[in-house]
């Protein structure tokens, strides 16, 4: 049925799928951890926290004199080798062969983040530091959007990403044709917000110069302030009217529009600080690393999994596997949805090894999305 689903509706009902399976999955193993959280002492529960911190601050197998040491456990060697024992049975650690240490498992990573993480609010000096990147007058969507990128990155230490919003979600303000050939169109579009997107179209029939200005007029007078759903629906529905049959300005402007406005492409995200990848100690593998860097390339696995987070409130977290790529195992994204005046707009976010300072990185992302949406709402006042 899904071969078939996805042979019959294409990239569309794949995305879909993929959502639903991983939100089915997630749900699944969120039942599964509350389950499991009543089976875990506080003992177990402490041990966890401190081999995960330890772990995060030293790429390094944790033992138990690492954490009597580091972590201000008051156990006895033996009673902590005995709770991580448990914990590897449990499957929240595990052993690498070379080492007698442990280190977390995806389990594991998820637990903590689910039951045991405290994240604190920026200060008010680092809140400055991030709002001083967009304090210039005049700044469009597509500056703030790679300030953002920037900002993530610098304060995480780790790779920025930031979604580019989809043309459906954005708000139409002004189109324009310029003619390349007899036959082909370069459609620049702007949004409301400033945004300049550029597409290529095939055209059917010659148009003059002059035929161009007078449809690029007629949409941008009666077009402008719609959001582009809106746009589109007013194409359908004025082509279904009879004027539009015998008016030929009207059936040209309506049937540009409409290829201009149509199916969108995989979207785009902006990426920036991706040389940190380079210096985690888990992604020294050549192969792991090929595959990163290629995920990166394409962009449409980074889209998919952003665009997972568009239409959700507050920070996500996917960790390793969740992410239903191989190319990106170890990694973890966290992720926030940014929003304008007529709802979200887009995702941003930090991704990184599993082994990340979740702790600091959840509100660099929380407070970065919404100081986006309160500044792309002030741009639209």
């Amino acid at each position: 049925m899904r071969c078939y689903l996805e042979r019959a509706f294409g990239t569309q009902v794949k995305r879909v799928l993929k959502q639903f399976v991983g939100r089915f999955n997630r749900l699944e193993f969120f039942i599964t951890e509350l389950i499991m959280a009543k089976a875990l002492t506080d003992r177990c529960q402490q041990i966890l926290e401190a081999i995960i911190e330890e772990y995060i601050a030293t790429a390094q197998p944790v033992g138990s004199k690492a954490l009597t040491q580091n972590q201000g456990i008051s156990l006895s060697p033996a009673s902590v080798r005995n709770v991580m024992a448990e914990l590897e049975e449990l499957g929240y650690l595990a052993s690498p062969h070379t080492s007698a240490g442990r280190i977390p498992t995806e389990k594991g990573y998820r637990f903590y983040v689910d039951t045991l993480l405290r994240v604190s609010d920026l200060d008010n000096r680092q809140k400055n530091q991030i709002e001083m990147k967009y304090r210039k007058h005049g700044l469009q969507m597509a500056d703030m959007l790679r300030e953002a990128s920037r900002t993530l990155s610098s304060f995480s230490h780790h790779t920025g990403l930031v979604m580019i919003p989809r043309l459906k979600v954005t708000v139409f303000r002004h189109i324009e044709f310029v003619k390349l050939s007899s036959r082909q169109l370069l459609v620049v579009f702007v949004t409301q917000s400033g945004l300049v997107q550029n597409k290529l179209v095939e055209i059917d029939e010659e148009l003059t110069q002059s035929d161009l200005e007078k449809i690029t007029n007629y949409l941008n007078q009666t077009m402008s302030g719609l959001s582009i759903q809106e746009v589109r629906a007013r194409i359908v529905a004025e082509m279904a009217q009879e004027k539009a049959l015998y008016d030929q300005l009207l059936r040209r402007a309506f049937t540009l529009s409409s290829a201009a406005l149509g199916d969108e492409a995989d979207g785009d995200v902006i990426i920036d600080g991706t040389s940190y990848f380079l210096e985690q100690p888990e992604f020294s593998d050549l192969q792991q690393m090929k595959n990163i860097v290629q995920a990166f390339e394409q962009k449409s696995m980074l889209v998919d999994l952003l665009d997972r987070g568009t239409d959700t409130e507050g920070v996500q977290v996917i960790i390793g596997s969740e992410t239903q790529y191989h190319e990106l195992s170890g990694c973890s994204l966290i992720t926030a949805a940014y929003s304008g005046r007529r709802g979200s707009l887009g995702t941003l976010g930090v991704i990184g090894p599993n082994r990340m300072p979740y702790s600091t990185i959840i509100p660099i992302v929380d407070y970065t999305a919404n100081l986006i949406s309160r500044l792309l709402d002030r741009e639209n006042d």
